[in-house]
């Protein structure tokens, strides 16, 4: 009577574990080439090394982290090829993504998304690199969740999961000012109910950033 409890609260503690890894990486909390131990996410977190060993294989799984012959687990470092890919892959599913929540973009959708957009003006002000990757991320999000498009949604997340740690290194590199120009391009082709404008801003959100990267 006592073992289907704990199973279930080692089942729980292995997905609570999972997803904070998972957002950390996503958001650009772990550079490049950081390595992760069980040791240290035990420790970190007060669990054991089952859930940190599954929570670590499953994000190997999805292309987030990397393991070498060695056993050695740590963020990607990705190639100037692997960013090419991966940018043709935003560039493809989210232009779709958007066309599907079209029709869906009322006034609130808008404002709301407006008000992400003044959210990662701000973080860029105050130079916080992980608020601007997770607001820029919440503002995709926000908008493709009315796609109604939930396993296109999921390819774009985990897309997204394997380029967060080199999202870090590019918000650097852009050295940004103020919210990006074509988050505006976007809102006023919702706006507008431009279909081929949304299309034209949402390839060019997505992709203008990693071709620095891939130089």
């Amino acid at each position: 009577m006592l073992l289907q409890p704990r199973s279930e609260a080692t089942s729980a503690t292995h997905e609570q574990l999972y997803r904070a890894l998972r957002l950390r990486i996503m958001y650009g909390e772990v550079p490049p080439g950081q390595a992760l131990t069980l040791r240290g996410i035990g420790k970190e977190f007060n669990v054991s090394m089952t859930p940190a060993r599954e929570a670590l294989r499953r994000l190997v799984a999805e292309g987030a982290l990397s393991l070498s012959n060695s056993g050695r687990v740590s963020t990607p470092e990705l190639s100037s090829e692997r960013l090419e890919e991966l940018a043709a892959l935003r560039a493809l599913i989210e232009p779709e993504l958007a066309t599907r929540a079209l029709p869906r973009a009322h006034m609130a959708l808008i404002e709301r998304l407006t008000s992400i957009n003044n959210d990662v003006a701000q973080a860029i002000a105050h130079r916080d690199a992980v608020g601007y990757i997770r607001l820029n991320l919440e503002f995709h999000r926000t908008l493709y969740l009315r796609a109604q498009a939930p396993a296109m949604l999921a390819m774009a997340e985990t897309v997204w999961l394997q380029l967060g740690p080199t999202m870090r290194a590019l918000y650097g590199k852009l050295n940004r000012t103020e919210a990006p120009r074509n988050h505006r391009l976007i809102l006023a082709a919702l706006r507008a109910g431009d279909e081929p404008s949304l299309r034209l801003a949402l390839r060019a959100d997505v992709t203008a950033g990693l071709k620095l990267l891939a130089e």
